[in-house]
Formats: structure tokens, C-alpha cells, sequence
């Protein structure tokens, strides 16, 4: 029987070093096809602009997109949930009256409160920024998932404490973090995944490195943290693998002779 194997994108997959997938990641995903499936599970949306290249060299059976908010199969939407118009007002807003930069991506277009402070995480990071930032306003009137902080730690400590049905995951590099409902998570697309597959969550694997990978690594049938990854994943997996550039993910896959 097929397992179901989950890997996270940045700093699991995607070395921000190099901005690329490691050889021996995609020697192990190609390895893996042939007996299981795979599976993304991410903060990103998989179908913007600035994802799809990833997308396409990892050709995944299904993605997790935006911690959960929606799960695909090829073109096929299987779920999705947005926040509510209402909600999504009141953090903007209060983005604004803080000078916080809040935002998403769609498609090719950025919608940003505070792009300013984008532009600048962008250059410090790559040294450019070629965002093409629309009105962050026109998200009243979007499908909106997710959104992104970015900035320091405790800009997304207020927003949990202004708003307790938001959950504000610190990416690794604790330069942003995400923001989602509460009651989302990868963990909940695993198992509509798991459903879908008609796999028993007990016989999958996840990898992930930073905070928004906490669900789903207690969900999985075996959570692998990242060596990478933020002190408290590991204390929750169940194997600790070598870093994104010490070939961790082919490393693990070894371990467990998935491959």
C-alpha cells in the first residue's frame, strides 16, 4: 500500500541560501514516487507567482496550501476556507493604525499594508524587491485565506493578543510569520489528504522545520523535523534529521528506508 509523505517548502525543501532544491531532496522525491505519495504542505499558495516554479519541478500528487486553507489534487480543489470579511477588516485596520506590514500575494500582484516594510525585508534578503503592490484595501473584496506578517517576533505576539481567533506562526527565519485562523492547520489538510487517498494518518511522514509545521508533525504517523528547524519542532518529532544543506531530507528517507 501507498504511504503519504509531506514535505514543507521553505528551509524543508527550498534552501534560502541558494533559493533552490537541493539535488539530494529531489533524488529522494523522485525515489519516493514510485511507492508513495507526495505531498506539499505549506505556508505558501503553490499557484502565485512567486511558488509556481517549486510547484512545477516537484510535481506533487496533492499540495496543502496556506497552512491548510486550501488542499488540492492536480486542478481539482478539494477544500477551502476563507476569513471572514469582517475579521479581515478589523486586522487590516489595526495593521495600519500599528505600522504593521500585513498582506498576501495573488497571482502576480501584491496586496500590502505597509509595503514599505516588504520592500525593505525584500532587499535586505535579496537585494531588489520586484513587487508589483496593488491596493491592500481590494482584499475586502478577495478570497482570503491566509495572510502574512512580516517583521519582528513581537509585531505578531500583538496580533494574537488583539485577535484570539487568529494564530500567528513564526516562519523559521523570524523575519514574519503567518496569519490564520485558529482552528486551521496542515495537520487538518493531511487528513482530508489521508481521506481522499484512503490512507490511515498513522502511516504518513512529514517534514518541517518551523512552527506552522507543529500540527501536522503531532499528526503524522511519524514527524520529522528538519536539523533546522526551530528548537521547539524538534521537541515534539519524532526523528531529528541533518539541515536543509546537509542533505537532510534524503538522510531521513534513508533512515526510515522509504527509499
Amino acid at each position: 500500500m501507498k504511504t503519504l509523505i509531506s514535505f514543507d517548502v521553505d528551509m524543508t525543501l527550498l534552501d534560502h541560501a541558494t533559493y533552490k532544491i537541493p539535488d539530494s531532496a529531489m533524488e529522494a522525491i523522485e525515489a519516493l514516487r514510485k511507492n508513495h505519495f507526495i505531498v506539499l504542505a505549506t505556508g505558501r499558495d503553490m499557484d502565485t507567482y512567486y511558488s509556481r516554479q517549486y510547484r512545477d519541478q516537484i510535481q506533487a500528487d496533492a499540495i496543502i496550501h496556506s497552512n491548510g486553507t486550501k488542499i488540492t489534487v492536480g486542478d481539482q480543489v478539494l477544500y477551502e476556507s476563507v476569513l471572514p470579511r469582517e475579521l479581515l477588516e478589523r486586522v487590516l485596520h489595526f495593521a495600519d493604525e500599528h505600522d504593521l506590514a500585513i498582506g498576501m500575494t495573488s497571482g502576480d500582484d501584491d496586496y500590502y499594508i505597509h509595503p514599505e516594510h516588504v520592500t525593505e525585508h525584500d532587499i535586505r534578503r535579496w537585494g531588489e524587491s520586484g513587487r508589483q503592490y496593488k491596493d491592500p484595501w481590494k482584499l475586502l473584496d478577495m478570497k482570503v485565506r491566509t495572510l502574512a506578517y512580516i517583521g519582528v517576533p513581537e509585531g505578531a505576539k500583538l496580533l494574537e493578543q488583539e485577535f484570539p481567533e487568529l494564530k500567528c506562526p513564526l516562519f523559521a527565519g523570524l523575519e514574519g510569520a503567518d496569519v490564520i485562523a485558529k482552528e486551521s492547520s496542515k495537520a487538518n489538510g493531511l487528513k482530508i489528504l489521508c481521506e481522499y487517498f484512503h490512507i490511515p494518518v498513522s502511516e504518513t511522514y512529514a517534514f518541517g522545520d518551523s512552527m506552522n509545521d507543529l500540527e501536522i508533525l503531532q499528526e503524522a504517523g511519524t514527524g520529522i523535523a528538519m536539523g533546522n528547524a526551530v528548537p521547539k519542532l524538534k521537541e515534539v518529532a519524532d526523528y531529528v534529521t541533518d539541515r536543509i544543506d546537509e542533505n537532510g531530507i534524503y538522510n531521513a528517507c534513508k533512515h526510515f528506508r522509504l527509499i
